[in-house]
């Protein structure tokens, strides 16, 4: 259950979770086991809140990774390009120093890695009880972050995928391919939340 005080801070958050969404989000990440937990695209923390209030109820730490420079959608002249976010300085979308509070705020069990995921996913070695993939949804990347990560989900360990649309109508397919490949693999679905999908690492195989 979110409380009043976590939902109203969410809601102040920029970034795109629908509430139900976001529920399911983090009464999946409650459920899962004590460990490392790993966040694969943090925008501004929204979701990032979440489960890192779950996380500090569980037992948990959470690393959440993002360049903070936005995904194509977030670019100049796309649809959901923030102006107040670009960096004067730099002339390049900064979302940073808006999450810079929500690592402040959860400072003890979150950390934070500012990189491309092809970078962290070429050193990553830490076995993983929650993954949440919510970062770049182009084809390319988005297969990237599930084949470099979920390697890396022990048995029984959670697997989230975020925007995922089986009608093209409804949004990119990226994120409906990475679900494809993960129940190729072996994945178990076991929850559908809107565009939200919980899918299970197998405790053995078969």
């Amino acid at each position: 259950m979110i409380s009043e005080q976590l939902r109203a801070a969410v809601d102040a958050t920029k970034g795109f979770m629908p509430d139900d969404e976001g529920e399911a989000l983090h009464a999946s990440a409650l459920a899962a086991k004590p460990g490392v937990w790993l966040e694969i695209g943090t925008y501004c923390g929204k979701s990032t809140r979440l489960l890192s209030d779950a996380a500090r109820q569980a037992g948990a730490r959470l690393v959440t990774v993002d360049h903070h420079h936005g995904s194509e959608e977030n670019q100049p002249g796309w649809e959901w390009h923030d102006e107040s976010m670009v960096d004067e300085r730099s002339g390049r979308l900064d979302t940073f120093a808006t999450f810079r509070p929500v690592l402040d705020e959860y400072a003890d069990v979150l950390s934070a890695v500012v990189a491309d995921t092809r970078v962290v996913g070429a050193w990553w070695a830490t076995p993983l009880e929650v993954l949440f993939l919510d970062g770049n949804h182009t084809e390319e990347t988005a297969q990237h972050d599930y084949r470099a990560f979920a390697q890396h989900l022990v048995p029984g360990a959670l697997l989230l995928v975020h925007d995922v649309f089986p009608d093209p109508a409804d949004g990119g397919q990226a994120p409906w391919h990475v679900v494809q490949s993960a129940l190729t693999d072996g994945f178990e679905q076991v929850e559908v939340h809107g565009s939200l999908r919980v899918l299970r690492r197998p405790t053995s195989r078969s």
